[in-house]
């Protein structure tokens, strides 16, 4: 599955304001627009697949969290096994990028460097919306070169983000 040494995981940047919010309003109406639109413009050039999932918490390790959840997602299960998972837990302040099999067969290792220090470098100083924006773009880029948009590929996983709990089986309960 996920090579263990793949993760790339950081402590975020939070300030008071910050800790007293849940994962699902951290970011606001425009903001999680900003971010799915971000989502659909990468895919446009590449067949890969982008999620976002979003919860307060992380109990144990962050990459053993968000390898669940990469399965929980279904996000395994995409024909060419592209599909990319950013994971933040919010009030632990950490976050993880996740590739499937297919991305780390054919990438070199510092594939995901530029992107995690792209997240860091911006969450730290409070840009939260504009670090996933820049990092989902930069990743639609960079899957552009392996896994080019092809005519007939199709939209595999939603665009939306996840947030929670809410995600069981695959199926996103309506909260």
């Amino acid at each position: 599955m996920l090579k263990r040494e793949r993760r790339k995981l950081l402590r975020l940047s939070f300030n008071k304001e910050t800790m007293s919010t849940t994962a699902r309003n951290f970011f606001t109406p425009g903001q999680k627009k900003d971010i799915q639109q971000a989502i659909l413009n990468a895919e446009l050039d590449t067949s890969g697949e982008i999620r976002v999932h979003i919860e307060n918490t992380c109990t144990g390790d962050i990459f053993d969290r968000a390898s669940y959840l990469f399965k929980e997602l279904n996000i395994h299960k995409t024909e060419r096994r592209n599909g990319v998972l950013f994971y933040l837990a919010v009030k632990d302040r950490k976050f993880a990028i996740l590739g499937d099999k297919g991305i780390n067969k054919v990438v070199t290792d510092d594939f995901w460097d530029d992107i995690r220090k792209i997240l860091r470098d911006n969450f730290r100083d409070g840009e939260f919306t504009k670090g996933l924006v820049d990092g989902i773009t930069l990743v639609g880029t960079k899957l552009k070169k392996h896994y080019p948009y092809q005519t007939g590929d199709i939209n595999e996983l939603p665009d939306e983000i996840s947030f929670g709990e809410e995600w069981k089986n695959g199926k996103q309960k309506r909260t």
